[in-house]
């Protein structure tokens, strides 16, 4: 690259595949970061503590016109306006000292994409080396990247001439296949700005990308969780008696499953060694990064909001107990739709039919939890396609479309699962503990609930078992845990509506059949 060969001219350098522990001391040298006594280093990301979701765009151009699903999430910007930015980050990126790093992501390597990272800061050069697949027979003059990112948080974009709204700019550029981040320290924005890139060429080459986490059993047995954050992927799919995969992203080709990182970027606040022993043993080893986590004279204080509630640390998968080092897996037997419902009416756990499956997934249903974007604070009701809509690219019907072949190809069982609220809507019930949650899904890996009695919920049509071993049977019926029954058939009705009023959008895009498997009011 041009203004790479110009900085040596210049009097500054980059840093190529620096290995982790010297990006550790580096961050903390240049005064980026927080040295921890595990050996890995803590990073404030204020003011952005979260994606800055209305600051994503994607370059409109001929190629992309026609294929993206243009949408308030997927905003566009011209290829000229781009063009503009593009150069002025170069330029801010040509006059300081550089961090390059090389990586592949998609463990499988028949899908394997090569990926340059240019960065402004040694920080997010060690968050790049704990998350990407690595890539360590390449040289900067061999490589030769599929996608470049161009990462200058330091960077103002507040330009008229860019068509972005401030001075935070995430762009991704599909047909040019190059990402630029300006404006924003949070390292989250790397990592979905490539899971957005993969969302729009795997298509293209039969890969159903996915927003979940995956495991597999003693029996090989591969399990997806999918999610939006906080609901639950990461934990839930960090046990004891099953190796992990991955945790966030993931592909499903006639093979079966595959890693697309490799490494983990897990929510930790008021992270516990009682429900998370495998996500803290993880956290306190030597490299890894947290970002937003309170610091005092007295220590890390992971149950602290004062910076934000999504405070994450982000470490590489190995890390993990069991994990799998290959980052492949069979074709999932179980597939598990995480909600967080916080209206707190949803049942614990439910199996859906192969018509409710693609009804759910469409509907992406969740409580928008704070932190996770600027701008929320109090958990709201959200619907986002594929529990992915952030990232998808291409109109969220096609991924249905991808997942019901590949459901109908394999032997597959889907669930509903709710880790949110019970015996009350929030702020009133508590939330389900994570070991009733951990329970019922070893119940159905383990189909010990194959077999038992189901009930009809006579609202959401959702098939709900009214036992399983180590959970009590009250907590299986929501409507019986409320004091208030007539306040639990209004909050369940009202849910039922946003269901219902969602999905019009998929009239005429889908079966009578899917349209009908949801909720009937």
């Amino acid at each position: 690259m041009r203004f790479l060969d110009k900085l040596a001219k210049d009097g500054f350098q980059y840093y190529y595949n620096l290995d982790s522990s010297s990006l550790v001391d580096m961050s903390v040298s240049r005064g980026e970061t927080k040295m921890l006594d595990s050996g890995g280093v803590l990073l404030n990301t204020s003011p952005h503590t979260g994606r800055a979701a209305q600051d994503r765009f994607l370059v409109r151009d001929q190629t992309t016109v026609e294929d993206v699903h243009w949408s308030d999430v997927n905003k566009s910007v011209e290829a000229s306006q781009f063009g503009l930015l593009m150069s002025d980050v170069e330029k801010y990126l040509s006059c300081r000292d550089l961090f390059v790093v090389d990586k592949y992501v998609c463990a499988d390597e028949s899908q394997r994409v090569r990926v340059r990272f240019v960065l402004e800061m040694a920080c997010h050069a060690l968050f790049v080396d704990n998350m990407f697949l690595d890539a360590n027979d390449s040289t900067i003059e061999t490589f030769n990247p599929e996608l470049m990112v161009f990462h200058a948080p330091l960077m103002n974009a507040d330009n008229g001439e860019y068509g972005v709204r401030s001075g935070t700019a995430v762009e991704i550029n599909l047909d040019k296949r190059i990402v630029v981040i300006v404006g924003t320290l949070y390292s989250g924005e790397i990592k979905k700005s490539v899971f957005s890139f993969l969302n729009y060429i795997l298509p293209k080459r039969s890969v159903l990308p996915m927003h979940c986490s995956a495991n597999i059993g003693s029996d090989n047995d591969t399990a997806l969780f999918f999610g939006l954050s906080g609901t639950g992927k990461t934990t839930l799919s960090a046990t004891k008696n099953r190796r992990l995969i991955g945790d966030d992203e993931h592909g499903w080709d006639e093979k079966g499953v595959f890693n697309f990182e490799g490494g983990c970027y897990a929510k930790v606040i008021n992270i516990s060694h009682d429900n998370e022993p495998e996500i803290c043993a993880a956290i306190n080893k030597p490299n890894i990064l947290l970002e937003n986590v309170d610091m005092s004279s007295d220590g890390l204080d992971f149950a602290s909001t004062r910076i934000t509630e999504n405070t994450r640390a982000s470490y590489p998968v190995e890390y993990m107990s069991g994990f799998v080092a290959s980052g492949c897996g069979g074709h999932p037997q179980n597939i598990f739709f995480l909600s967080a419902d916080a209206f707190g009416v949803l049942p614990p756990i439910s199996r859906l039919t192969s018509e409710q499956t693609i009804y759910y997934f469409l509907s992406g249903y969740t409580s928008k939890l704070a932190g996770v974007e600027q701008g929320i604070v109090e958990p709201e009701a959200t619907f986002s396609p594929c529990f992915a809509e952030p990232f998808l690219v291409l109109n969220p019907i096609k991924y249905a479309e991808m997942l019901m072949f590949m459901m109908s190809t394999q032997n597959v069982t889907g669930w509903l699962v709710n880790t949110g609220w019970h015996r009350g809507k929030y702020g009133e019930g508590t939330r389900i503990s994570i070991s009733v949650t951990r329970s019922l899904i070893d119940a159905a890996l383990t189909g010990n609930i194959d077999d038992v009695e189901y009930m009809v919920d006579p609202v959401f049509g959702l098939h709900v078992p009214v036992q399983c071993s180590n959970v009590d049977e009250k907590l299986l019926t929501p409507r019986e845990l409320w004091k208030d029954k007539h306040k639990y058939d209004e909050n369940a009705e009202s849910l039922a509506c946003k269901f219902e009023n969602n999905f019009r959008k998929y009239q005429g895009e889908v079966s009578v059949d899917i349209s009908l498997s949801g909720p009937q009011v």
